[in-house]
């Protein structure tokens, strides 16, 4: 194997070093990767070599790997699934430790919120109406807002002005994430029937208050990330007297 080794765990791809791969002794990357062959493991069309497994949630076991040390996110809600992936990759203390963060929380000692419920059966199909934090990488993840806004500025800068006429606001994001924070909300008309774990670009809102949907994803645990904007100038007519129209569209990125 080389020093610097490329990964594919479940479509999301890492680079890290072989010696990190190989720390834990005894453990299935171990024995993959310090007494095994490349020839013997699956690759992608890219040639990295291919785990099919959580690949957000990998994450924390490269951590671990490195550090030997459990380190997770504030209000983490998947330490139930955390575990599972310690308990594949075949590392015992990593999954005491999150057994007993785990009972931690249930106790009410960690201050923190109670884990997701787990599905009885990964193939339950899920109805529009759930709140599906039972989807793969449903917990954290990033949602996008976007809308185009037009509004009209006078020959007098203090007249009355028409601002932000939102047309219609966007939503960009995991298919789960967006029917967990807008539920009812969501007009899924232009993009129907996709899998909760696939991404889309194509539904938007049923109302056009940016206030209502920031007031949503707040309540779901989300703040903004970043934003930004872009406009266009054009005249009404080929005076130049005339009222200034102007055109906007604008995206905030919200990350929990």
């Amino acid at each position: 194997f080389p020093d610097i080794v490329e990964l594919n765990v479940g479509g999301q791809v890492y680079v890290t070093r072989l010696e990190t791969l190989t720390s834990a002794p005894n453990s299935l990357l171990w024995a993959k990767f310090g007494r095994g062959s490349p020839d013997e493991l699956p690759r992608d069309n890219k040639g990295r070599f291919f785990f099919d497994r959580d690949g957000s949630l990998f994450r924390y076991i490269l951590d671990y790997l490195r550090d030997s040390e459990l380190s997770l996110p504030e209000f983490f809600k998947e330490k139930r699934r955390l575990r599972k992936e310690a308990d594949y990759f075949q590392l015992p203390e990593l999954s005491r430790r999150l057994a007993a963060a785990g009972k931690e929380g249930s106790d009410g000692g960690g201050g923190g919120e109670p884990e997701e419920a787990e599905l009885s059966s990964p193939a339950t199909p899920s109805s529009s109406s759930d709140r599906t934090l039972s989807s793969p990488g449903a917990g954290s993840g990033y949602i996008t807002i976007g809308y185009r806004g037009t509004y009209t500025i006078g020959r007098d800068i203090q007249a009355d002005a028409k601002f932000r006429r939102v047309a219609r606001i966007t939503v960009c994001s995991k298919i789960s994430l967006a029917k967990e924070v807008f539920g009812e909300t969501l007009n899924e008309s232009r993009d129907p029937d996709r899998p909760p774990d696939r991404y889309t670009a194509r539904y938007y809102l049923k109302y056009n208050f940016l206030e209502q949907a920031f007031d949503r994803l707040a309540e779901a645990g989300f703040h903004m990330v970043a934003c930004n904007s872009t406009g266009t100038c054009s005249y009404g007519s080929s005076d130049p007297a005339e009222d200034k129209l102007w055109t906007s569209y604008t995206e905030y990125v919200f990350c929990r």
